[in-house]
């Protein structure tokens, strides 16, 4: 069994990083977007109508617009998207109108196809109390709220801020993320060889910061070298720059000397978890917000959803939830003054661990639903913090 690096006296209690990275930062300064571009990110600013909606009263049906009892007389046709009736209704008519068409003035219901017979020119049938007629302005009036800020923009706020005429939004922009992949032993692509490993750390960061709601923008692999890593650091021009493999204390570690060099504010040194401590999360004195991972996979997960994860909703201006929390059962060996952070399945009763997993490996949670934090006094049945795997 590989020997553990011990627990440094800097390393943070788990619950206390994970609420550290999410209070770290403040959302990222608004900008104004088109709202077919805005899916996906939060509104720094209401959505109000910008025009009525509907902006005429319009037919809910396919059938006949009527005025009066019937039955009544076909004396014309109305199409979405053409020219309205050229006369108001006198008791008596019908006109047949497509839903979405313009309603003619003097029309009291339209009656749908299925609810009416025509019989040449004369229309007969039975009116109900819904007169199937959208009036101009039941939906919104110019200025009427249409989401608070703070909210998501989802999709089917993207189309009714289409409908009442809204061009643009105020939201906080995405994170742009880089990805610095240190280690001699990786290759980016391809088998890798004799003392050679696969990057798995790129599509693991872009799946965790999607969710979060950032975008990683560069990604790149330097060697085990502490200059490349220095000049890498002060040349990325992103918001949040994710170092893989290099934040333990080994011989080809250099992050935290790097960090320390160029005076960087510390907020995490450490987390006391397995796997996953040799963590870190700092602030360069240029703003760069520096976010260590260790090299081995698992580990580097756990470390992800602990740090990169919230720091990056809170950037991207999402409203903090509490973690959910579940019973969970099944074998881990905690630890006395650190959690242990096992991958499990989720199901209406609580989740299971699921057994296997190891730092270097992530074939347990390749399975999982989630990452289950066990607290010291975590014994099978009690209660943990779930951190549900993107």
């Amino acid at each position: 069994m590989p020997t553990l690096a011990p627990l440094t006296d800097t390393a943070m209690p788990w619950a206390q990083a994970h609420a550290t990275a999410r209070a770290a930062a403040g959302p990222l300064p608004a900008i104004r977007v088109p709202v077919a571009e805005a899916a996906g990110q939060i509104l720094a600013g209401p959505i109000r109508a910008a025009v009525t909606a509907p902006g005429f009263d319009t037919a809910a049906m396919d059938g006949y617009a009527v005025a009066g009892p019937g039955p009544w007389q076909v004396v014309g046709r109305v199409l979405a998207g053409r020219p309205a009736h050229p006369r108001p209704l006198r008791p008596g008519d019908a006109v047949e109108i497509a839903t979405g068409a313009r309603v003619p003035a003097g029309t009291g219901a339209v009656v749908p196809y299925e609810d009416c017979h025509r019989d040449g020119g004369t229309v007969s049938g039975a009116r109900t109390a819904r007169t199937h007629i959208r009036r101009a302005g039941e939906d919104a009036a110019p200025g009427d709220l249409l989401v608070p800020a703070g909210r998501p923009v989802t999709a089917a706020a993207v189309a009714a801020a289409a409908q009442v005429g809204v061009e643009e939004v105020l939201v906080r922009p995405r994170p742009g993320v880089g990805l610095l992949i240190t280690g001699d032993e990786v290759v980016l692509r391809g088998r890798p060889g004799p003392g050679q490993v696969r990057d798995v750390f790129t599509p693991l960061v872009t799946a965790v910061t999607a969710r979060a709601g950032g975008e990683v923008q560069a990604s790149r692999r330097i060697g085990d070298d502490p200059d490349l890593l220095r000049e890498a650091i002060d040349a990325s021009p992103a918001a949040v720059l994710v170092v893989t493999g290099s934040s333990s204390a080994g011989a080809a570690d250099h992050l935290r000397t790097v960090l320390h060099q160029r005076s960087a504010t510390w907020h995490v040194d450490g987390v006391a978890c397995r796997p996953g401590h040799p963590q870190t999360l700092a602030r360069t004195p240029g703003g760069t917000w520096i976010v260590g991972l260790p090299g081995n996979p698992y580990a580097g997960l756990v470390a992800a959803l602990t740090l990169l994860e919230p720091l990056l909703a809170t950037l991207a201006g999402r409203r903090r939830q509490p973690l959910p929390v579940a019973p969970v059962t099944g074998e881990a060996a905690t630890l006395p003054r650190a959690a242990r952070v096992v991958p499990v399945e989720t199901g209406p009763d609580g989740a299971r661990i699921v057994p296997g997993a190891r730092s270097a490996s992530l074939r347990a949670a390749a399975t999982a639903d989630a990452l289950a934090v066990l607290g010291p006094g975590w014994s099978p049945g009690g209660a943990a913090p779930l951190l549900h795997l993107p």
